[in-house]
């Protein structure tokens, strides 16, 4: 009986080994918008870590306003000294101390279990309490040393030598000029622990933050977030936003407090959407040659990471809630909004946007 040739017999070819798939996934180069909304930011820290465990996309460029400059803030410094894992780390201690800091405050669980479970603190007593005080008294009665929590949350976990160098990774941070109402982005050699404080700062709970003889309030009053400097500043066309003020709601606000709190959501939301607006505009003059490469612009593909229906459930009051298991909750919301966009809408960056804001006028 003949004895088949071995494969390896001189004069016979082997068989052509097949191609194995890459696992290294096609990375794309994204700016990051990120919005701010108090504790709710810890939506954004979920949406955070699963875009970093996925590792497809780059961070050029970030801008954040209040708890989304403080969430782009760390992201930055992480990226910038171990990459994305440091990033995470670093994250996840910002809210722990975040959650260490409320477990001194009012507004923890042993004072609130008393009154019943849940994020939202509109039928605490406490919580009614403080609301009516800021309404008869500002900051600078109930607070005159201007004392802020947030600053022992920021020192030392910030590295703002890092970040005032940075190139490959950018950070933009937004706040509101008091007496000349105006925006102020803060960039490069301008970072600070302070315009971190004044981005964040909402005037009926802190005194107003003095940078450079000039006083700043929260930066959702004129921007939540910025996307001008992505544009201007940085290389690529893709800008991410991180939604955490609902758009919607479902119920019209009938109590005053209720009221007051809806409004300050729809002015939060209102000049960041006419920018998505004006952005869409230009992209569709482009797309039509009604404007040409001369006029200096370009398209800019729009994405949203969000969970409206989730988010519209939470109360504004919610958003001083730093009970850690809420903000867990939070996070695990964000991932798993993270998670759905990238499943839904990965394969339009470099591409085209994958959201629209809809009609000017409904």
């Amino acid at each position: 009986m003949t004895k088949p040739p071995s494969p390896h017999t001189p004069g016979r070819r082997s068989a052509p080994v097949a191609a194995q798939p890459s696992s290294v996934p096609t990375r794309h180069r994204v700016n990051l918008a990120l919005q701010g909304g108090g504790s709710h930011g810890a939506f954004t820290w979920g949406v955070l870590d699963r875009l970093l465990e996925d590792g497809r996309l780059e961070v050029e460029g970030i801008s954040g306003t209040s708890a989304g400059a403080m969430n782009g803030a760390l992201l930055a410094q992480g990226l910038l000294t171990g990459g994305p894992q440091a990033a995470r780390e670093l994250l996840e201690r910002l809210w722990r101390r975040v959650a260490k800091s409320h477990a001194l405050g009012p507004f923890s669980q042993p004072w609130l279990s008393p009154f019943g479970s849940g994020p939202n603190l509109d039928n605490n007593p406490i919580y009614a309490g403080l609301d009516m005080m800021v309404r008869m008294m500002s900051p600078y009665q109930f607070n005159p040393m201007g004392l802020n929590p947030l600053h022992d949350v920021l020192e030392g976990l910030v590295d703002f030598s890092l970040l005032r160098q940075a190139t490959d990774v950018r950070l933009f941070v937004s706040a509101t000029n008091v007496n000349q109402g105006q925006l102020r982005v803060f960039a490069g050699q301008e970072l600070s622990v302070e315009c971190l404080l004044a981005s964040a700062c909402l005037p009926m709970l802190f005194q107003a933050v003095k940078i450079d003889g000039e006083h700043y309030w929260d930066g959702g009053y004129m921007g939540n977030p910025v996307i001008d400097p992505l544009v201007k500043h940085c290389q690529s066309a893709d800008v991410m936003i991180v939604q955490v003020t609902p758009i919607h709601r479902p119920e019209l606000p009938r109590a005053p407090s209720a009221i007051i709190d809806r409004i300050n959501e729809i002015s939060f939301n209102s000049t960041f959407y006419r920018e998505l607006r004006s952005i869409e505009l230009v992209n569709r003059l482009l797309a039509d040659g009604r404007i040409g490469p001369e006029s200096g612009l370009r398209p800019i593909h729009l994405h949203m990471v969000e969970s409206e229906a989730g988010m519209a459930e939470l109360g504004v009051s919610s958003k001083l809630n730093g009970d850690w298991g809420f903000l867990c909750e939070l996070r695990d919301m964000g991932r798993s909004a993270a998670d759905s966009w990238l499943a839904s809408h990965s394969d339009r960056l470099g591409h085209g946007s994958s959201f629209e804001t809809g009609p000017f006028f409904v």
